[in-house]
């Protein structure tokens, strides 16, 4: 008879064993770190017309993407071929454990916010033109949950297969429920991740809040301007075992505040940090880099600045990357934290130096916001020890999560 449930453990190792990726940075992680670590942000790429015909620029995904088979083509969209093409990057781990593991022991879960909705569109244009859905359109593209049945079927996984949909934040809760999956002991192993692409509906919905910049983002500054929506895709493969890798905490919130407005004082924000401190057993001392949401809107930067400081008296680095990725939304927190795990892994790498990723403004700080130690380029930290990182993500309807990724260098 089959054991559905496993052995229950909870707050048991989860290691982080493979991490594949593609953005606007590139698709390999030698690329992606060399132009994170070089800065400064390349140009941004021309978006398309918006409604009110302005124009912003964007960090679009300009690599070959990966072809999504013909048995699989009613799920052939821009959004998963992006998934797809940082699957492949893990693919050969993903096997080695599927030839060791029983299929339905193992899970999927993915995260996203517009899932094909691009494909939609297009599909919507054409009937306006046409009057009929173009052949090769299916709804299973538009599908929130087209984007994990996707990778299951691709990858013949047949346990527990879902994704998860909670605005910025959506592909940073994978984390959280691919650990429950292997706490509750139905899963011996997770892929991971999320994947968003760009498209009108987005680009004119951000438009129309009025936090579209058309520079390049430059979130802390007293000139910030607002964001640059971008596209991507990052998966993981999550496993419950000691060694390498660890996601050692996870903290959430929800601020009940306002659907597209952070609590102005970040006590969601907050409270998510020290939820993840508090999984993880740890005291605020013991982070040495956060990722920032670092939107470079008004907003979020002034409660985030709020809430880091309360949490961290004496502030560790802190930098925001979507400068050089954009703001990619769903995809953003599983992106972010595949940050921190090429942070760590240049230091396993490396003879015992770990060099973090850059906070690219124009260092004309914000004085009415709390100072926080900014990571200047080059800025380094010793690879001993427990090196501790945290990355959070705030989305749209208060959904707030911050995690933990932790590497024993000893």
């Amino acid at each position: 008879m089959k054991n559905l449930w496993g052995n229950t453990q909870k707050n048991s190792f989860c290691q982080l064993s493979a991490m594949g990726i593609v953005s606007a940075l590139g698709n390999k992680h030698k690329e992606i770190l060399k132009n994170l670590l070089s800065g400064p942000p390349g140009k941004l790429t021309e978006g398309p017309n918006l409604l009110n015909e302005r124009k912003f620029g964007v960090r679009n995904v300009k690599t070959t993407l990966a072809e999504i088979p013909e048995k699989l083509s009613r799920y052939r969209c821009r959004n998963n071929a992006l998934a797809l093409t940082a699957f492949q990057q893990i693919e050969e781990r993903v096997e080695s454990v599927r030839e060791s593991t029983e299929s339905f022991r193992m899970g999927v879960v993915m995260g996203t916010s517009t899932s094909g909705m691009l494909s939609t569109e297009q599909a919507l244009h054409f009937r306006n033109d046409t009057g009929q859905f173009p052949e090769q359109f299916d709804y299973a593209q538009h599908e929130m949950n087209g984007l994990a049945d996707f990778i299951a079927e691709y990858s013949g996984i047949t346990g527990p297969a879902y994704t998860i949909s909670t605005a910025c934040s959506s592909s940073a809760k994978v984390f959280a429920s691919g650990r429950a999956l292997l706490e509750m002991g139905l899963c011996d192993a997770v892929v991971i991740g999320g994947s968003d692409s760009l498209c009108e509906f987005v680009l004119n919905g951000f438009s129309s809040l009025e936090v579209l910049s058309s520079e390049i983002s430059n979130p802390l500054s007293q000139n910030r301007q607002g964001i640059n929506l971008g596209e991507g895709a990052c998966v993981f493969l999550m496993r419950r075992m000691p060694g390498g890798i660890q996601l050692r905490g996870v903290g959430e919130s929800s601020d009940a505040h306002h659907m597209s407005s952070p609590d102005p004082q970040g006590r969601g924000a907050q409270s998510a940090m020290q939820n993840a401190l508090n999984d993880a057993k740890m005291t605020s001392d013991e982070i040495q880099y956060i990722n920032l949401h670092g939107t470079a809107t008004r907003l979020n930067d002034e409660m985030e600045s709020r809430a880091v400081q309360n949490v961290f008296p004496s502030s560790p680095f802190c930098s925001s990357t979507k400068p050089f990725f954009g703001h990619c939304l769903g995809a953003a927190g599983s992106i972010e934290a595949g940050v921190c795990w090429l942070t760590l892994t240049s230091g396993i790498n490396s003879e015992n130096t770990i060099i973090l990723p850059p906070h690219s403004w124009d260092e004309q700080a914000d004085t009415a916001l709390p100072e926080l130690t900014m990571v200047c380029p080059g800025q380094s930290i010793p690879a001993q020890g427990e090196v501790n990182l945290m990355s959070s993500s705030f989305g749209f309807g208060g959904n707030n999560i911050s995690l933990i990724l932790s590497y024993d260098f000893d």
